[in-house]
């Protein structure tokens, strides 16, 4: 007999739950379905650029159940991506953390907590600037990644 499946951690809801190849009826693709631990796993690894001991910590799981989820949702995605089918992301035995974000305006000095899954900041509750930073412990400087900001997954990075 199996062990149950644990709750698994989840930072934040994805803001999109389905993908399609473009130009193709829906209804003449097949699924590809990711649960939302499976996405929140690939979007620890490999957009935040984690450590599998770290993500696995965030997420309340073992590093070898991390590890197992990641190949999984990994699999499933190149499935889709290779053959052309829907990847639609549902399910999953999850708990929204009640972990929140910390910001600090540049500007007027306002420091600040948002849930995750709260979106995207548009400015400064205190005087609505956009020139904010992300200050979370190991967080980097708030750019996020990508977008030319030194980073855990610009530089530096262990493999």
């Amino acid at each position: 007999m199996a062990r149950p499946v644990t709750c698994r951690r989840v930072g934040c809801s994805p803001g999109h739950r389905y993908f399609k190849p473009r130009g193709i009826p829906l209804f003449r693709l097949e699924e590809s379905v990711v649960t939302v631990d499976e996405w929140e796993a690939i979007r620890l690894a490999d957009w935040e650029g984690l450590y599998q001991e770290e993500a696995a910590e965030r997420m309340n799981v073992s590093r070898q159940t991390f590890g197992r989820i990641v190949d999984t949702a990994r699999r499933k995605i190149a499935d889709a991506l290779v053959n052309g089918k829907a990847l639609r992301i549902e399910g999953g035995e999850i708990e929204m953390a009640a972990e929140k974000r910390s910001f600090r305006c540049t500007d007027c000095g306002h420091s600040w907590e948002v849930p995750y899954g709260g979106g995207r900041l548009t400015g400064c509750p205190k005087c609505n600037s956009v020139r904010f930073l992300r200050t979370d412990e190991g967080r980097g400087r708030g750019f996020g990644r990508g977008r030319g900001a030194p980073g855990r997954g610009w530089c530096g990075r262990r493999e």
